[in-house]
């Protein structure tokens, strides 16, 4: 073991509140898959035209094209249910990382504006080069989200006693007001606004096999590099002054975090939409289970927030059948008591 990972290990365990909890981590990993499998399964099975179990495997291992019940399951279900999954996984783990590195309790990618602007440039995609093959609005979402970020982080440090928690989110709401305002405006003038809506509710029903090609190798990839940075991640959230002092190069840890979570948070933007508060509860959910080490954090949120999607759509689909309901307003049932809870709770600490 290195002399930073035994630093990093002392200090996780030197304080009661800030203990690593590795076997409930294993255990949450390992149960975890379990119920996202069942999840996926349920899902499958459950929708606006029932299937039995046997349609399914009839429909993944002997796909019958005249069948209707096999093109329901191979080319509609199969492909959002995985798409869900994936990107509950990327908006769970950017959550997690963005709270890790900055600190910050109420750090989320749709809060702090990333979303917005993800939506905007594929506004502007769709308005004047419409026809786009989908690997080039993965691109342009990921731009999105980086002028949104940029912006968020540097007007919140303008305000005099520099950058907080609180801040940041006012931030990131104002941009978010602005980005969505010209989106809304874009959509209005250059008549997208139905190509649009899709991504203003949020939700995964368009999703394609094409697509998950494109989406499944970058989100891997940069689940992989989360879980590659995850020591250093902990270090920071224990103080920046701390990662320098063991040797840490935090400004290389933080651009590369930086990239995962715009990368995540545009890649899950351009399938499912503006969808808010997965990346604020899933990782305070998972914290509050497995510890503060992100080692334990990314792989349990990545799980937890593939789960909560995969659920969140199957009660879409179900909900009002033959009509869907929107995730995002889904999500937002739970998300914003918790985003007030934790802004109340923040309020009390400063």
């Amino acid at each position: 073991m290195t002399k930073q990972a035994i630093h990093m290990d002392d200090l996780i365990e030197k304080d009661k509140d800030t203990t690593a909890r590795p076997v409930v981590a294993i255990f949450v990993m390992l149960f975890g898959l379990l119920i996202l499998i069942l999840s996926m399964l349920v899902a499958l099975l459950y929708g606006a035209a029932d299937v039995g179990i046997t349609a399914i495997f009839d429909a993944i291992f002997h796909y019958d094209k005249t069948n209707s019940n096999h093109q329901v399951i191979r080319d509609l279900r199969l492909p959002r249910i995985i798409g869900a999954a994936l990107v509950g996984a990327s908006f769970a783990v950017a959550g997690a990382i963005m709270q890790g590195m900055t600190r910050n309790p109420l750090a989320d990618s749709g809060l702090l504006g990333i979303n917005a602007g993800a939506v905007l440039v594929m506004a502007i995609s769709f308005a004047f080069f419409p026809g786009l093959p989908y690997y080039y609005l993965i691109l342009f979402s990921f731009i999105g989200a980086a002028v949104s970020a940029s912006l968020v982080f540097g007007v919140g440090s303008l305000a005099q006693g520099g950058l907080t928690p609180l801040r940041l989110v006012l931030a990131g709401t104002a941009v978010s007001a602005l980005f969505s305002a010209l989106s809304e405006g874009i959509a209005l003038n250059f008549r997208v606004g139905q190509d649009l809506a899709f991504w203003y509710a949020g939700g995964v029903a368009g999703t394609t096999w094409l697509q998950l090609q494109v989406m499944l190798p970058v989100v891997l990839i940069m689940i992989i590099g989360a879980v590659i940075i995850s020591k250093s991640v902990t270090l920071l959230s224990l103080g920046e002054d701390i990662a320098a002092g063991l040797g840490m190069n935090t400004r290389v840890v933080k651009i590369a975090g930086t990239l995962i979570v715009l990368v995540l948070a545009g890649t899950a933007v351009s399938v499912v939409g503006a969808v808010g508060f997965v990346g604020l509860i899933v990782p305070h959910v998972t914290r509050y289970i497995v510890g503060v080490d992100y080692r334990f954090i990314i792989p349990c949120a990545a799980i937890i927030g593939a789960i909560l999607l995969v659920l969140a759509d199957l009660i879409a689909r179900t909900i009002n059948a033959p009509y869907e309901t929107p995730i995002g307003a889904l999500i937002a049932l739970i998300g914003v008591p918790f985003f007030l809870y934790l802004a109340r709770k923040e309020r009390r600490e400063l």
